[in-house]
């Protein structure tokens, strides 16, 4: 995929696969004092002011490919700051520029109430110390000579969870970031990434445990109409996992248990929301706690099938991988007893291919595990869909219901303060943090456009099998879909 950090993706994920490489040799231990120099020899740096800090940044990314955090203490978050990457961005977000005319209106001033701006010979100057980056000189120059150079990755952040220390180096705000990845691709330098799997999932190979890959429903089409499930059942069984499910099947079980839910709170007259992005639901717990009541407790399609596949063998490792970000939060925050073990972007899945000389090759479209409802999931409108469906499926007269479709967590925000102020006109919120939904993802291997041919000739392949059609060969009463019991208590409080 071409994106602005395209570069910076290269380097990454270069470093991933020396990782990996020698993750697989059992070598890592010593290799990692070693591959900072193997990236950058020098003399002369490649990319930043000088080897030395292209090697602290790459020693910091080793750190993070062994599921470490950054700095002296774990924020918990899955997303970390590389420090020494940090560089380069403005610290004043309103900044004159030449197009100042010097004019005598001088309407900049007069609209600034904190008297940061002051009239110089050549132009006007903003007082950094002074500015409280109201905006309001930018709005007030006819000449637009007032840049906002407000940092990329504090644009790109939904919630405001991004701010700068007195150095200017980027901070998150643990209490307020959801995880959904949307500042890493956005820093021009690198510096946001998160914490990997890789060298944990390749040591449970190693050591003889049975892995198992679960693939997400975004995964159809973002490699090509030739690349199929089954092609990644191959690879990963070359590479040492023990096997490969569909989470597409994972839809299906989510969509049938949160229709059950929808059914009785549609008798009800209550309002609620999905549960299966999990950038969707750290929104709601972290900025509208009092809605916790409303979201569903089924679990999301990741941890229905981990469940299942824990169900029939405890000792099974599973590995969701898929376009997400925030699916690693979900595993590690641990909270949700039989989740997956571990989450792979296709980047990470990618470098342990190459590690071992494999390739991701043509195969036939064969052995189906999930309904299309399931295999769209990864769309968005696709949840919504498919909780309607299995709705349809249990008799449930769907004809009057509206749902809520929200496209990218902007959307999410305001029809969560609707639903807050008692004002959704719809009975249902489909919560999708990214884009597209998770074909948007922001890890995804190809753009949702460039896809979407590959991914609906691949889906239409599928046979027409209803989810309970499909769920009908599954012992569903070995696994529970709801998450802890006490986190639907927590639901159940906040809702009162």
């Amino acid at each position: 995929m071409v994106t602005n950090d395209a570069t910076i993706i290269k380097v990454k994920h270069e470093l991933l696969y020396e990782v990996a490489k020698a993750a697989f040799e059992g070598k890592l231990e010593e290799m990692k004092d070693v591959i900072p120099y193997k990236m950058s020899p020098g003399p002369k740096a490649k990319y930043r002011c000088c080897v030395y800090k292209e090697r602290e940044v790459n020693r910091e990314r080793i750190r993070l490919a062994s599921g470490k955090h950054i700095g002296e203490k774990d924020n918990g978050l899955v997303v970390q700051v590389i420090t020494p990457a940090c560089e380069g961005c403005p610290i004043s977000r309103y900044v004159v520029t030449d197009n100042c005319q010097n004019c005598m209106g001088k309407a900049c001033i007069s609209s600034c109430k904190f008297g940061a701006i002051s009239a110089g010979r050549k132009r006007t100057y903003i007082d950094p110390d002074k500015c409280r980056e109201c905006g309001m000189c930018a709005k007030a120059c006819p000449y637009n000579a007032i840049a906002d150079l407000i940092r990329p990755c504090k644009r790109s952040c939904p919630v405001g969870a991004i701010t700068m220390d007195d150095n200017g180096i980027c901070q998150i705000d643990a209490s307020k970031c959801i995880e959904c990845g949307k500042c890493i691709h956005s820093c021009p330098f690198g510096a946001i990434s998160s914490k990997t799997f890789i060298v944990d999932i390749i040591n449970d190979i190693r050591a003889g445990k049975k892995v198992i890959g679960m693939v997400a429903p975004a995964t159809e089409g973002q490699f090509g109409a030739e690349i199929t499930m089954q092609s990644w059942r191959t690879a990963l069984k070359k590479i040492g996992f023990a096997d490969m499910v569909e989470v597409g099947l994972g839809g299906d079980l989510t969509a049938y248990s949160e229709a059950a839910e929808w059914a009785e709170a549609y008798k009800e007259g209550k309002k609620m929301t999905t549960s299966c992005c999990p950038a969707f639901y750290n929104l709601i717990e972290k900025h509208y706690p009092e809605l916790l009541g409303n979201a569903s407790t089924t679990v999301s399609p990741m941890c229905g099938v981990s469940r299942m596949l824990k169900a029939k063998d405890p000792e099974v490792k599973t590995v969701f991988i898929g376009p997400c970000i925030a699916k690693k939060s979900e595993v590690i925050n641990g909270r949700i007893e039989g989740n997956a073990d571990y989450a792979l972007t296709y980047g990470e899945i990618r470098a342990m291919f190459r590690a071992k000389g494999v390739k991701l090759e043509p195969e036939e479209n064969i052995n189906q595990q999930a309904s299309v409802f399931g295999k769209r999931f990864g769309n968005g409108g696709g949840v919504a869909n498919a909780v309607i469906e299995a709705m349809k499926e249990m008799g449930v007269d769907t004809s009057e219901i509206k749902t809520c479709v929200c496209d990218g967590a902007d959307e999410c925000k305001k029809a969560l303060q609707l639903l807050k102020l008692g004002r959704l006109p719809e009975d249902f919120i489909e919560g999708m943090a990214c884009q597209g939904g998770c074909v948007g993802g922001p890890s995804r291997h190809m753009e949702i456009n460039q896809a979407k041919r590959a991914r609906d000739l691949l889906i239409a392949q599928a046979d027409d099998r209803n989810i309970e059609e499909n769920l009908s060969g599954y012992n569903l009463d070995s696994f529970s879909m709801i998450r802890s019991k006490k986190q639907s208590d927590e639901a159940a409080v906040s809702e009162e």
